[in-house]
């Protein structure tokens, strides 16, 4: 066989081998074609914490996670003795100013001299015990035992009353020296000021019952009854289940037809269906959330997006925590 001959071969075998290759490869691609990339989300939900204004102990629990709840259902209870005692001073100082206010006007009798002076003196008991009580708290703050504002309460609490009991005393000595027509304006004014007080108090108290403001799923509970809260301590959590939406932390690359107001379809595993969500929301991560390049030439940084939508129809039984598969 000829030198000719045999490069004649080998060519032809190179140039065999290479179309079995490209036509491997052919097949391969028009029949697989390339996968297609999965953007992966999950079904969240607005959720609002209830809490109260007020430190106290959870007396009572109305509900429990899972309950369906609608507006102005009682949720929770708690106890609150110090805003209790409060009202019942305030109640007191309230009728105590109006009856010297209608003292004023109508004159003293020996009687109401009488009265006025009782009243100033409970008045001065009341403050005792309310500097008893703020000085047994600052013991306990400086302990680090107590926050800053239940002292904070408790000394306002403590100056409230001494203005009660200088109010009381002014009473007594108008109600001895006989009142001007200045004098029955303040007490007027001083009767519409405790009852002012009245009403505050009984504002605080409605915070010690906890009612829903809106419909929604009791997600989470956290205080056990009995365990104290603080001020704006979260006690439960309500799932606005009416409120659902899916979000999707999409690479810059793939978020090509994704606009505010466009459709997309999601596959839902939990129930093997497809549902077709509006987007609302598309919002850059920020730099913490970029996909680096994995080469140094002809690649770039790619941003990842937040991007949110809506199911476009209802859906039963869509949850929160459930994913949400997006075919790019």
């Amino acid at each position: 066989m000829s030198v000719k001959s045999q490069h004649n071969n080998i060519l032809l075998a190179i140039i065999g081998f290479a179309s079995v290759v490209i036509i491997v490869a052919l097949i391969g691609y028009f029949t697989l074609g390339r996968s297609p990339e999965i953007i992966q989300g999950e079904v969240e939900v607005s959720e609002y914490r209830v809490s109260s204004k007020l430190p106290g102990r959870i007396l009572e629990i109305r509900v429990k996670e899972g309950d369906y709840v609608h507006v102005g259902d009682t949720l929770a209870i708690l106890e609150v003795p110090e805003v209790e005692a409060q009202k019942r001073a305030a109640e007191a100082t309230g009728d105590a100013a109006e009856a010297i206010s209608e003292m004023a006007d109508n004159g003293a009798r020996k009687e109401q001299v009488q009265g006025a002076y009782q009243l100033w003196q409970q008045a001065q008991a009341a403050a005792d015990i309310a500097k008893k009580t703020y000085e047994r708290v600052q013991r306990l703050f400086d302990e680090g035992v107590m926050s800053a504002q239940k002292r904070d309460e408790a000394f306002a609490a403590y100056k409230a009353t001494e203005a009660q009991v200088m109010a009381a005393k002014s009473q007594y000595d108008m109600a001895k020296s006989g009142a001007r027509a200045e004098e029955r304006k303040a007490a007027a004014k001083q009767a519409q000021a405790a009852k002012s007080a009245v009403d505050v108090v009984q504002s605080l108290l409605r915070e010690t019952v906890q009612v829903a403001q809106a419909e929604g799923e009791v997600s989470d509970i956290y205080p056990k009854v009995g365990e104290l809260v603080g001020t704006g301590s979260p006690i439960m959590s309500i799932a606005m289940t009416d409120d659902l939406w899916g979000t999707f932390n999409v690479r810059e690359d793939q978020l090509e037809g994704m606009t505010i107001g466009s459709t997309i379809k999601a596959f839902v595993p939990a129930f093997k269906k497809e549902i077709n969500l509006t987007i609302f929301h598309i919002k850059d991560e920020g730099s913490y959330a970029v996909w680096k390049a994995t080469k140094a030439s002809g690649q770039y940084d790619l941003k990842t997006f937040e991007v949110k939508a809506r199911p476009t129809e209802p859906f039963e039984g869509l949850r929160p925590g459930m994913s949400l598969i997006v075919k790019d």
